[in-house]
């Protein structure tokens, strides 16, 4: 299990200190992005994103929850071990998204709601290499687990197949639902109250690891 600890749990005027906690557990740092149109929120954008870089070297995932992700993709500073996830339920096609950061020369991630059938995602699981599943509705962090999605995440499994992709899941996960979510084929874990909800973001970190 690898753990993507999420920023839009952490304290905002904290951010680089907050991303030093919990870099001895963090495979990568999630972020979500939100514009108030795909989802009713707003959170960072590219400038607080970029400003980050030079306060770590743990890869970036990079959670596009936002109408035009064809528009803004650009904008981000990656490179190949970062990922930027976008949603098939987006304005843009997929098609022009998946190309717009395939040539940014970082990963691809594609996500979808809960209530959004995986066979949306088919067409595209030969050119992506991460799906990202929901667990709660996108748009606001500290929501509880949709217990679905532990069948979600299965079936994405059975559908992927062979297929080199890595399946992340993100809402509502602590340590007391972080194995059967790995078991039923997680492979990142993104968590944001579980670790930064807690007094020791570190400490909660190593805690959610334990309890695969």
């Amino acid at each position: 299990m690898k753990l993507s600890p999420s920023l839009l749990s952490a304290d905002f005027g904290r951010l680089a200190e907050e991303i030093r906690a919990v870099e001895g557990a963090a495979t990568y740092l999630h972020f979500d992005v939100m514009d108030g149109h795909f989802v009713p929120n707003l959170t960072f954008g590219p400038p607080v994103v970029n400003a980050l870089r030079r306060h770590t070297a743990i890869p970036f995932d990079i959670h596009l929850m936002i109408d035009r992700p064809a528009t803004y993709a650009p904008r981000f500073q990656v490179g190949p071990e970062d990922v930027i996830t976008f949603h098939v339920e987006a304005a843009d096609p997929p098609d022009e998204v998946i190309r717009t950061v395939r040539k940014l020369g970082c990963q691809v991630g594609i996500s979808l709601r809960p209530g959004t059938a995986l066979e949306e995602i088919v067409p595209y699981l030969d050119r992506v290499d991460w799906v990202l599943v929901m667990s709660v509705e996108p748009g606001f962090g500290g929501q509880e687990f949709i217990p679905e999605a532990l069948d979600r995440i299965r079936e994405l499994r059975r559908l992927i197949g062979d297929r080199p992709i890595t399946i992340a899941v993100d809402g509502g996960i602590n340590a007391g639902n972080v194995r059967q979510v790995v078991e039923a084929g997680a492979e990142v874990i993104i968590a944001g109250s579980a670790i930064y909800g807690k007094g020791d973001p570190a400490a909660a970190a190593r805690a959610l690891i334990a309890a695969c």
